[in-house]
């Protein structure tokens, strides 16, 4: 309550974190992995690099601890522009997490069928690479759908840092465009793949400049700390 400054560069600094590890493991991990429709090659890449594929999913599983901390930091924040819109979107984001910390487990899965195990052998290579590139096609679609639950978050987020004064208007918009990509990115997915890949990834663009946008201001400059506590302290009204 004292150091809402301190709190934002906290909140911007493991946001930050959760850019870096989300655009590592897509560059350096998935994308140079996955061979898209070459399920013999992907499996031969994993299997050669298995270590890389490993880290890749713990690094997920510490965005999704920075992810809640995040979520609390900026529940805080944002609280004193309406408590309720903030316990909104803290219910998208929690949705969304849980869906992403499930899907990941299908990361996990996808190393199964590449093993050494001797009940594998009822299986032809051709059957077990394929089972492990299904386990990433169902992580990528269930990401998809953990992203529709982050982009109601964004909207909602971006309308209360608009509305609270302590923070830019336009990093308010740019999260609103942000939350608004995510949706059309995810609903193309689900119903237009052939759409969603026309559109991956420079649908996703204006979503890395809000989000980036926000981490950084709260790394920089915080929030105004004078207005924040005014509101904070603000006697709230009374229903008649």
């Amino acid at each position: 309550m004292e150091a809402p400054r301190a709190l934002a560069r906290i909140g911007g600094a493991l946001y930050l974190v959760i850019i870096v590890l989300g655009l590592w493991q897509e560059a350096f991990v998935r994308d140079r992995l996955v061979v898209s429709g070459d399920a013999a090659a992907t499996a031969m890449n994993i299997h050669s690099m298995e270590p890389l594929w490993r880290y890749g999913i713990a690094a997920e599983f510490v965005l999704l601890i920075c992810a809640i901390v995040v979520m609390w930091v900026l529940y805080i924040l944002l609280r004193p522009a309406s408590r309720d819109l903030a316990l909104l979107a803290v219910f998208f984001n929690v949705v969304a997490i849980a869906i992403e910390g499930a899907v990941t487990m299908s990361l996990i899965e996808t190393l199964f069928p590449l093993g050494n195990a001797r009940y594998l052998e009822a299986f032809t290579p051709g059957q077990l690479q394929a089972l492990a590139s299904l386990s990433i096609r169902s992580h990528g679609y269930g990401f998809g759908v953990a992203l529709i639950f982050f982009g109601c978050f964004c909207i909602v987020t971006g309308a209360l840092i608009f509305r609270s004064g302590y923070l830019p208007r336009l990093i308010g918009v740019l999260m609103q465009i942000a939350g608004v990509c995510y949706l059309i990115d995810s609903f193309a997915l689900l119903v237009a793949p052939s759409l969603a890949n026309r559109l991956f990834p420079a649908i996703l663009l204006p979503a890395l400049v809000g989000e980036l946008s926000l981490s950084l201001w709260l790394v920089t400059k915080g929030v105004n700390a004078d207005q924040w506590r005014a509101l904070t302290h603000a006697p709230r009204p009374v229903a008649t």
